[in-house]
């Protein structure tokens, strides 16, 4: 029986294991200086300029109700691409640590555990057991998925000059 592998980028929050498709992630940045944007919610720190484009920055330790913490030389940015109304958009995420590249096969990933099939849970894909860890897989476009950031995709869809 053949299975689906496919290849992912891990990373931590804290002690918690998470992953996401490596077809989405775009590129890994150390932290910039990330420019606040007024009326929006904690979680979106703000937009960077990346090489002549403005990207929204979403601290996913917040987004996932977990304890601010400071940056330090280990944490980082992933830049990934999702698709926004057939428009592929930037958008940054900040986490603790980038781990490594890693294949997992379908037979390696369990189904999400059932919550009541809220719309709170319905960014994890699947948990994912790799070499002794437990990963959660996200489903990082409807992570992005919320009103606050669709409403920052909007008025974002400008690229400012250097």
């Amino acid at each position: 029986m053949a299975t689906n592998d496919q290849k992912l980028l891990t990373f931590s929050l804290g002690e918690e294991g998470y992953g996401v498709s490596i077809l989405k992630v775009k590129e890994i940045i150390g932290m910039l200086e990330i420019t606040p944007v007024p009326k929006t919610p904690e979680f979106i720190k703000g937009v960077i300029n990346l090489r002549g484009k403005i990207i929204p920055i979403m601290d996913l330790r917040i987004k996932f109700g977990m304890e601010q913490q400071q940056y330090d030389e280990r944490t980082c940015i992933i830049v990934v691409e999702i698709d926004f109304k057939g428009v592929q958009k930037l958008l940054g995420v900040v986490v603790d640590m980038v781990s490594e590249v890693v294949t997992v096969s379908d037979d390696q990933i369990e189904p999400p555990p059932e919550y009541g099939k809220t719309a709170e849970h319905n960014f994890i894909l699947g948990i994912g057991k790799i070499k002794e860890r437990v990963v959660i897989i996200l489903d990082i476009e409807e992570v992005f998925s919320c009103e606050e950031v669709l409403k920052m995709l909007e008025n974002n869809s400008q690229t400012i000059k250097e």
